[in-house]
């Protein structure tokens, strides 16, 4: 599990578009590194959209937020253009990322428990040093929480 002050594990994944994204090649920007469990769900897309909104003030204060969850990039695509979101979306499908961020967890739901991913948030400065981590994210006010902390940096 990662915690704040350690070094962001690297990573490259695919985000819909084409592209790959590698962790180590967005030094020395600030990276929000947002986890979500699905693409097009409502508390996922009310994350999603709140990062939009915020993407111009996330840009100015220098960092690049990134959501990252085990759907494909054809999904991801979909659901950035269905909702018109202005963040990077990045496919974990096989997990790699999400469980070397402690993030790939068991969950239960009616009595059923499955593996998901946990709504996290890692605030990655330049130096790729975790500086704050929320785990368990409720997504009201999570987004302008995240923005305040990095003009902090």
């Amino acid at each position: 599990m990662i915690e704040t002050g350690q070094i962001a594990p690297d990573f490259t994944l695919p985000q819909d578009g084409g592209a790959d994204v590698t962790l180590s090649a967005l030094q020395p920007k600030t990276v929000v590194l947002y986890f979500y469990p699905r693409d097009d769900t409502s508390g996922c897309t009310k994350e999603a959209i709140g990062f939009t909104e915020m993407v111009a003030e996330f840009d100015a204060a220098g960092a690049v937020v990134l959501g990252v969850s085990k759907d494909t990039v054809a999904k991801h695509a979909k659901f950035r253009a269905k909702h018109d979101l202005g963040v990077a979306l990045l496919s974990d499908a096989d997990s790699d990322v999400c469980e070397r961020y402690g993030v790939w967890i068991e969950k239960s739901m009616y009595g059923r428990t499955y593996m998901g991913i946990d709504r996290a948030t890692f605030l990655i400065d330049g130096s790729r040093t975790v500086q704050q981590v929320w785990r368990k994210v409720k997504v009201p006010g999570h987004v302008d929480a995240v923005l305040d902390a990095v003009k902090a940096l």
